[in-house]
């Protein structure tokens, strides 16, 4: 049976359509694949580094579920008062009923579409940590870490911290070995894409 996909693009992304994509692959199979070997070599010379794993695996525990997201949107609103207060307390519900969003469509939509497996992890883990169930492609938590930072961004002073920060949870799973690099780049293309939609729609409605 003829591929559906574009011949110009096949070597792309037929890596992401395949269930097998995760097991061992040819290097020169296809710049998916090499992009991820590149991005898993360099995180190899800090991977085994005590310091190196606790900071990573914490970020990627305070991002699952967008947890530090939320704890980020609502620490706002904790300090101010009056009117400050009203405002960012209705940021962080904003920014709470966004990632609502995101993860439907995300992890109940878009992964649905693919059927990638994880990276094999081998060894024992330096600290525990839960591996979710759903299609490696795209990043759930990549595409969660730039939803949040477009919204926190809608402050400037907020944008540069907020889209580091958001570089570096995303990381956080690569280094761990629970997405490729580029189901990380999926994610955050996603995520940006989400986010400029929702800072649209919320600017509508005032």
């Amino acid at each position: 049976m003829e591929s559906a996909v574009p011949s110009a693009i096949e070597p792309i992304v037929e890596p992401l359509l395949d269930p097998e994509v995760g097991a061992p692959q040819p290097h020169e199979a296809s710049l998916v694949s090499q992009l991820d070997d590149a991005v898993d070599r360099a995180f190899d010379g800090l991977r085994g580094n005590p310091a190196a794993d606790r900071f990573f695996y914490s970020l990627t525990e305070l991002g699952d579920f967008s947890l530090i997201w939320h704890l980020i949107g609502f620490g706002r609103a904790l300090p101010a008062r009056g009117a400050e207060s009203d405002r960012l307390a209705r940021e962080a519900v904003e920014l709470s009923m966004v990632l609502g969003v995101e993860s439907l469509v995300v992890n109940q939509g878009i992964k649905r579409l693919f059927r990638r497996q994880r990276p094999v992890h081998q060894g024992e883990r330096p600290h525990s940590l839960r591996t979710p169930l759903t299609s490696s492609f795209p990043s759930g938590h990549a595409s969660a870490a730039f939803v949040a930072a477009a919204m926190l961004g809608r402050n400037r002073r907020l944008a540069v911290p907020a889209y580091g920060l958001a570089v570096l949870v995303a990381s956080s799973w690569v280094y761990v070995r629970i997405h490729h690099a580029s189901d990380v780049v999926g994610g955050a293309v996603v995520g940006i894409a989400l986010g400029a939609v929702a800072r649209k729609m919320l600017a509508r409605r005032r």
